[in-house]
């Protein structure tokens, strides 16, 4: 049987690999298209697993599809095609037979090949989603950003990067830089496709504008934001990297080592494993390409952006036409233009900005540290740094993400400060009580660690506030006298008065030990005792 479509085709010289190629992708297109593809996906359902033509039948029978009814001698036609166009390969595994009959419907067996898989692979993802419109997984290029700066700081540091982990993050960011990369052309596909369309209704054309002014503007800032960072970290790795990759390859030299003995099997390693891959990693955040003044794909993702939005003028003109016949805003551009000339500049500056939406540069008004000051001629390259909030650095915004947190509750904190404070007031008074019974008798009297602390407080402070005189040399005995040596405390209703008396020796005695004093007395009191002192003024601690 003569497949159709195969007839008066030139026949594929064997050197021309290309055509060979491309042949795998003809039994798309063939009238009987879609048994082929139904064929296709048992053979893909499969691993290294070589099927014959009743195998086929059954599986095509139980999946109830496009191929579900085909017989095996149409089957087999089917097959030997797929054969020719190099989708599928003749099996060589030895299978036992216990017939003639058995071995009749066996001896034909085949396995998928590499292109017919792959081929296959690509059709099916097409048919599930080619008009779909795929979300732009923005989030991978900061992990691309965060691994190449990782990468860069290894490889410079002494000793230089380790292969195995080189190796691991080498193989992520590229995984994530693709999927990255595959994710903005089929979305800026997609925007082309609709963007094109004439037919745009009020509500389409207001969805695409939003689709537009909101998820393509934060698509292109995010891209603007990290290739500038991206760049810079391939340039610093830039003349390391060959070593790099010869250290890899020495530690594991993977599929690329296992057929070094033969030489007709071509090998497609792994990306990031050949400097082609970073090659290509580089032209796509940075100028220069493969041809002559070639620019980046960033260039490239800001000038589609640019003819997005002029697509959508477009339609929007349309639209307004077509509601309303012919508008002109020559005449509102003269009036705003009269606006313009005489305005002053400030008010010019803010006609701009509700006009056209064109606003001034943002100042982070990041608070500069208040103890160093810096003179206005230092540079801004030379001069100090300022920490600048993370939120603030990668999104330009101090908004705070996430659900705010709960405000904290202190009445806990509050009631253990009040307990402890009312506790200290508590010694402090049993203190003062302790000392106004030792009054007099300090020789006998033990005190408690609390009560002398408060003593020496009280004595301090009637020695700071005392007067100090020496008699004259017809009256005395050449010493000094103290006047006015006391003080108080209102609170704990205690007074301390300390007089200056010769050969006197006041020992205080306590828990942390002796405190001797000579030549002053110490006597001790309710408050009120300070109003029986003649010739003094009371002092209140």
């Amino acid at each position: 049987m003569e497949e159709s479509g195969s007839q008066g085709e030139k026949q594929p010289q064997p050197a021309d690999e290309a055509w060979q190629r491309l042949s795998a992708y003809a039994y798309l297109s063939a009238p009987e298209r879609m048994e082929y593809v139904a064929v296709m996906r048992v053979f893909c359902s499969t691993l290294l697993a070589d099927l014959a033509v009743p195998d086929v039948l059954a599986r095509l029978a139980r999946s109830a599809g496009p191929g579900a009814e085909l017989d095996g001698e149409t089957l087999t036609a089917r097959l030997e095609q797929l054969v020719r166009w190099g989708n599928l390969l003749r099996s060589t595994h030895a299978v036992k037979v216990t017939s003639i009959a058995e071995y009749q419907r066996s001896r034909s067996r085949y396995q998928l090949s590499k292109l017919g898989e792959k081929v296959q692979r690509d059709a099916d993802e097409v048919l599930a989603g080619a008009d779909a419109a795929r979300e732009v997984s923005s989030e991978l290029l900061a992990l691309v950003d965060r691994g190449l700066r990782e990468l860069a700081a290894a490889v410079a540091a002494p000793g230089g990067a380790e292969p195995q982990a080189a190796l691991e993050r080498i193989s992520t960011f590229f995984v994530q830089f693709g999927e990255f990369a595959e994710s903005v052309r089929d979305f800026y596909a997609y925007l082309g496709q609709v963007l094109a369309r004439y037919d745009l209704d009020g509500a389409e054309y207001q969805g695409f504008k939003d689709l537009l002014l909101d998820y393509v503007q934060a698509i292109s800032e995010d891209v603007s934001f990290r290739a500038p960072r991206i760049a810079a970290s391939l340039d610093e790795l830039w003349p390391r990297l060959p070593g790099l990759l010869e250290r890899i390859d020495a530690h594991a030299g993977g599929l690329a080592a296992a057929v070094g003995g033969l030489p007709e099997t071509r090998v497609q390693r792994s990306r990031g494993r050949e400097m082609g891959d970073w090659e290509g990693l580089r032209s796509w955040f940075a100028h220069g390409g493969t041809g002559a003044g070639a620019g980046s794909q960033v260039d490239q993702l800001r000038d589609a952006t640019h003819r997005a939005l002029h697509s959508l003028l477009a339609n929007a003109k349309r639209m307004l036409r077509s509601a309303s016949g012919e508008i002109s805003r020559r005449k509102d551009l003269l009036r705003l233009a009269q606006w313009f000339d005489a305005a002053s500049p400030e008010d010019a500056h803010d006609i701009a900005v509700a006009a056209f939406g064109l606003y001034g540069a943002r100042h982070l008004g990041v608070a500069p540290d208040p103890d160093g000051t810096v003179p206005a001629y230092v540079s801004w390259w030379t001069g100090p740094v300022v920490d600048v909030p993370v939120a603030l650095r990668e999104r330009g915004s101090r908004a705070q993400r996430g659900r705010a947190s709960a405000a904290e509750d202190h009445s806990a904190q509050k009631r253990k400060l009040v307990e402890q404070a009312r506790e200290q007031a508590a010694a402090r008074q049993a203190a003062a009580a302790e000392l106004r019974s030792a009054s007099g008798r300090f020789g006998q009297a033990r005190l408690t660690s609390a009560a002398l602390s408060l003593l020496l407080e009280l004595l301090a402070t009637a020695l700071g506030n005392a007067r100090i005189s020496q008699p004259g040399s017809d009256g005395g005995n050449g010493g000094f006298a103290v006047d006015g040596a006391r003080s108080g405390d209102t609170e704990l209703d205690l007074a301390v008065v300390v007089r200056h008396l010769s050969g006197a020796r006041t020992v205080l005695r306590s828990t942390d030990g002796e405190l001797l004093l000579e030549d002053l007395d110490i006597e001790t009191g309710p408050y009120a005792f300070l109003s029986q002192e003649p010739g003094t003024t009371e002092v209140s601690a």
